[in-house]
Formats: C-alpha cells, structure tokens, sequence
C-alpha cells in the first residue's frame, strides 16, 4: 500500500504538518508506505485551461500538459493506493497552493461528456485533513460549505473520501511578540495541550482507514 501525503500548508511542522504526521503514523502503523511532499517546496501554478486534457486523440487526453514541479507529483499519484490532503483554512478556504494542486489534480480528470465522468482509472480511499483558527461554531459552516462540497467532489473524480478538522489552534509559540490581543494565549495553549492530543489520535485513526483498515 503507498499513500501519497499533501500538505496545503505553508508551515511545514505546525498545526497541519503535525496532524498529517500523525495521519502517516496510522498509515505506517499497518504497512503503508507514506509519501509526504510539501507544496510550498515546489514551483507551479494552477490550471491555464490550455484543454489538452480534453482534445480529441490528443496525448494528453487525461492527463495535465503542464511540465513543472507537480507533474511527477500526480503521475505519482496516479500509482497510489490513497492520498491525504492537508490544509489550514485561510480567509474561509484552503490555501492557494491547496488549491491551484486541486485544480490540475481533478480537472484532467474530467470528461466533458454528458455523465461528466472521471478518466482516473481506479477508485482509491482519500482523506483530508483541515486546521484553522475559528472556532467550532464557525468550523460547521466550513463543514457545509467546504469540506462536504470536497468530499463529493474527491468522491466522485477519485474515490471513496473522509474528512476531520481541528479548531482553535494555536497559531505562535509567543503571543506577547504578537499583535494578538483578540486572543486569549492561556486558553490557546491549554486547548493545545488538552485537545491538539485528540485531534492527532483522529488524524491516527484517519491514517488506518486510508491504510484499509
């Protein structure tokens, strides 16, 4: 088994890269073999609606044209068994580099025929997992708006999809060197220390079912 780990985030071993890595554990834990590529390592851009992926006959007809430092990253993708994606929520969405990857991911992969159908020649189990600053309250309007929209979306191009979030995290190690005053440091780092712990043992279990377990 090979999961492919992506991480949206700009902070490679923070909130996302912490909980992706206790994702690969549960993965690990049951012989996958895990990949972890960081985006903001790498030089791309988003989709140029070039339609190469659409032409009739065409050699790329499935397959993003684009030749830069993502093009290894989903043909590896496509060897996979199950991909992992990590995000935190910026401005009510994902990052940019999140999304311009999703963009050349799943756009190559669809058919501009009546069913709309997907080119992506297997179903594989697919897992996302957010981070961000806002509360729960604000986390089941992301829920509605973002993360079950993604899910359907991943479900249908690629597979079978889970998702788990984490809330309030903590966003410096110092806030008195900060203009953080809208923060309550004590309560942030206590939800670090009493909450973080149970969104890692989600993430862990996330990494189980994305290992087939």
């Amino acid at each position: 088994m090979k999961l492919m780990v992506i991480n949206g985030s700009p902070r490679k071993n923070w909130n996302t890269g912490m909980l992706l890595k206790s994702a690969m554990d549960g993965a690990g834990a049951h012989g996958s073999e895990t990949r972890l590529v960081h985006l903001y390592e790498l030089n791309y851009k988003g989709c140029i609606s070039c339609f190469s992926c659409k032409l009739k006959n065409g050699k790329n007809y499935g397959r993003c044209s684009l030749s830069d430092d993502l093009t290894p990253v989903l043909r590896d993708i496509e060897e996979c068994d199950s991909l992992l994606i990590g995000s935190p929520i910026y401005f009510g969405d994902v990052t940019g580099e999140l999304r311009s990857f999703l963009e050349r991911l799943l756009f190559q992969y669809l058919e501009y025929n009546r069913q709309r159908s997907s080119t992506f020649k297997k179903r594989i189990r697919c897992g996302f997992i957010y981070t961000m600053n806002a509360g729960e309250d604000q986390a089941e309007i992301y829920k509605e708006v973002i993360f079950s929209r993604m899910e359907g979306v991943m479900r249908r191009f690629l597979g079978e999809t889970r998702s788990i979030y984490a809330t309030e995290t903590l966003q410096f190690d110092d806030y008195s060197l900060y203009v953080s005053d809208a923060f309550d440091p004590e309560a942030r780092l206590r939800r670090r220390k009493e909450e973080f712990p149970k969104d890692c043992s989600k993430a862990f279990e996330l990494g189980e079912w994305l290992a087939g377990e």
